[in-house]
């Protein structure tokens, strides 16, 4: 995988993160890369009084983060025989995502590595805080089921591709995260799918609407798009190819799947057909609209999907936290 110097694991509330945390120290392991262990306590309220029998909040507060800090102390102790790991433990404060995110600019973090917030009855798969971080980390955020297994058996990635973006860092996104996933699914033995939806704008309105056209020139049209797609995703994988070397895909074989549609709709619908244990994807809107770097397919292919996620910025991406 794509050597990362300098992660970050988020130790969760109710310690359901052994197996996530024992994947983070394998990586650090062989990344040679120092490994910072954190878990996140409340912050105090500014104004705060003493409480019952004249006790402060900052009283009450002191066990709790004593008792955070055995947590991870004994969770690092687990995975002792990994001694070749610089570990560091560390409390953060505050809003989750917020002091994820202020670690990552101030400590210059690679890679994010926690587990999926707790799912509850109202609350979709990816919590407001995961979300947050999605869209909002300027580092790759890696999100975890706490059942995640030794190895992912199924790889899926996803390349997005717009014939009429002239925008450079839509395709290094996509190189990117498709040489992370190859790398990925060398070191996990893994199944790897590589998947591309496409559409050919305004073909329904051409077909039936009132701009509506010889069947045969639309067909034509149809194709045309569907061609440069698949022309740029061949470029693509075989540009990628060239870097990682034909014995490495010979290995690992992705298969490929050109499918037409809509992504919010298809990635989901083809991550559950193939029992996917891990999709990675670039998380990049072009809606440029401030504030908001995930655009609504990507949300609204995390809110559909039960496996774990690896999500990826582009090269240059300027956080709104500051």
């Amino acid at each position: 995988m794509k050597i990362f110097k300098n992660i970050l694991f988020i130790v969760d509330t109710e310690m359901q993160c052994r197996s996530a945390f024992e994947r983070a120290m394998l990586l650090a392991e062989n990344n040679q890369a120092n490994l910072t262990v954190a878990a996140i306590v409340d912050e105090l309220p500014g104004n705060y009084q003493p409480t019952i029998h004249g006790i402060s909040l900052a009283e009450i507060n002191e066990p709790i983060k004593d008792e955070r800090l055995k947590q991870i102390e004994h969770l690092v102790a687990s995975q002792q025989n990994r001694n070749k790991v610089k570990v560091t433990i560390k409390l953060l404060t505050g809003k989750p995502f917020l002091a994820i995110i202020h670690e990552v600019l101030t400590q210059k973090i690679e890679l994010v590595i926690k587990t999926v917030e707790k799912e509850t009855f109202l609350a979709r798969f990816f919590g407001s805080s995961d979300m947050n971080l999605l869209r909002k980390c300027p580092c790759p955020v890696w999100l975890l089921k706490t059942s995640v297994h030794e190895h992912f058996k199924k790889i899926l990635v996803a390349v997005d591709y717009d014939p009429l973006s002239k925008e450079p860092e839509d395709n290094q996104l996509n190189l990117q995260i498709l040489n992370m996933s190859l790398s990925l699914a060398l070191s996990e033995f893994s199944e790897l799918h590589i998947v591309h939806v496409w559409s050919a704008y305004g073909e329904s309105g051409l077909r039936t609407g009132f701009a509506r056209q010889p069947e045969a020139e639309v067909d034509a049209y149809v194709d045309e798009i569907r061609v440069k797609h698949e022309t740029y995703l061949q470029q693509l994988i075989s540009g990628v190819i060239e870097t990682v070397g034909k014995e490495v895909s010979d290995y690992i074989k992705p298969r490929v799947h050109l499918i037409k549609g809509n992504a919010r709709d298809k990635i989901p619908e083809l991550a559950k057909k193939e029992q996917i244990d891990l999709i990675l994807m670039g998380t990049l809107a072009r809606t440029g609209v401030p504030g908001l770097f995930m655009g609504n397919t990507s949300e609204n292919i995390l809110n559909q999907i039960d496996c774990s996620i690896l999500a990826v910025k582009p090269e240059g991406f300027i956080s709104p936290v500051l």
